[in-house]
């Protein structure tokens, strides 16, 4: 049974929504200096046929980590588009479980940025990605 968690200290909703994850709230995010954490409790909506996470929503989501973080570190009226994104399935997720998407690396630069990000389950590693992501302005 599918027991309700508080996310843990400094996690608060995510405040950008978007068409794609709205089924998945809630998400929460946690804002860092160097970067934009993505979190949520995995549930039976995350789930693939074999019962446990699926691998689009870990990606969508470190891209979504990712660039965001990548935003904050090239700061302004910039905006970003993915351009490449790979991801390296490390482990499975549980329904249950706390997932976390941390971006641990990023390159700026004024027409390219490159991340890396790891996702956690319960603070366990289950995926690695990579990003490289287009700077643009808004508007």
């Amino acid at each position: 049974m599918q027991t309700d968690i508080a996310p843990p200290d400094g996690f608060v909703p995510h405040d950008r929504r978007s068409p794609l994850t709205e089924p998945w709230e809630p998400i929460f995010v946690r804002r860092t200096e160097e970067a934009v954490i993505l979190g949520l409790q995995a549930r039976p909506a995350h789930a693939n046929g074999r019962g446990f996470v699926h691998g689009g929503l870990l990606m969508a989501l470190a891209d979504n980590a990712m660039g965001l973080t990548c935003a904050h570190g090239v700061g302004g009226d910039r905006s970003l588009v993915t351009v490449n994104l790979s991801l390296d399935f490390l482990a499975s997720a549980q329904i249950g479980q706390w997932l976390a998407f941390e971006t641990t690396f990023v390159k700026p630069g004024s027409t390219l940025c490159f991340a890396q990000a790891f996702v956690t389950a319960d603070g366990h590693p289950c995926a690695r990605a990579n990003g490289v992501f287009r700077v643009v302005s808004r508007g």
